[in-house]
């Protein structure tokens, strides 16, 4: 598979090594140009390229890892998704620790509200509420598997993300619709930051 990245911070760098690993390509992208992603491409190796955001926003999968303040640019003038997923894994943060707010929405989930910049796009919320060292880390623990919580509204496109991150050991747990799992997953939400394995 070719896995593109809106931005290429932590959670981007910590999927992209996953995703070579297991042998798919990777388009990596950000806000400065691919310039300036040579040295980490150099790094991952063969299976990966820096790109521009529209490059990696035309592969197969698309993950989105951007902050929530640089949405409305990372996802301007992005070539049609015509049914492509795009794993979300932004949180709604207005303004960042120490002094964090949580963007209000109000009805709307975050991913609600990605979706809709995004038409067309089949959008998966998903890794969001790990924390990056986590997500870089083995899956595989002596104890059980690091639980991926994912939801969206089409069933094909969460089966996908649910069998690329079980292939990279998690273990993914469907929490069902972007309204209702969205809103456990989500900042405030019960399920953010709660990291959790599961027994095999």
């Amino acid at each position: 598979m070719k896995i593109g990245t809106l931005g290429a911070g932590t959670v981007a760098q910590a999927i992209a090594r996953h995703s070579v690993a297991h042998g798919h390509q990777v388009v990596l992208s950000n806000s400065r140009g691919p310039a300036s992603l040579a040295g980490l491409v150099d790094e991952l190796g063969p299976l990966a390229q820096a790109g521009t955001p529209e490059e990696a926003a035309a592969a197969e999968l698309v993950l989105l890892a951007v902050g929530w303040t640089q949405l409305p640019d990372a996802t301007a003038g992005l070539p049609p998704f015509d049914g492509r997923v795009v794993i979300d894994a932004t949180n709604q943060f207005a303004s960042l620790p120490p002094h964090p707010k949580i963007a209000d929405l109000g009805e709307l989930t975050g991913s609600e509200h990605v979706a809709s910049l995004l038409p067309g796009a089949r959008v998966v919320k998903a890794f969001n509420t790990l924390y990056g060292q986590y997500i870089a880390a083995d899956p595989r623990h002596p104890a059980g598997r690091q639980v991926l919580f994912l939801a969206g509204d089409d069933a094909d496109a969460k089966t996908t993300v649910a069998d690329l991150t079980a292939a990279f050991g998690f273990a993914p747990v469907d929490l069902g619709s972007l309204r209702e799992g969205g809103r456990l997953m989500q900042l405030g939400g019960p399920l953010s930051a709660l990291h959790a394995l599961k027994q095999d």
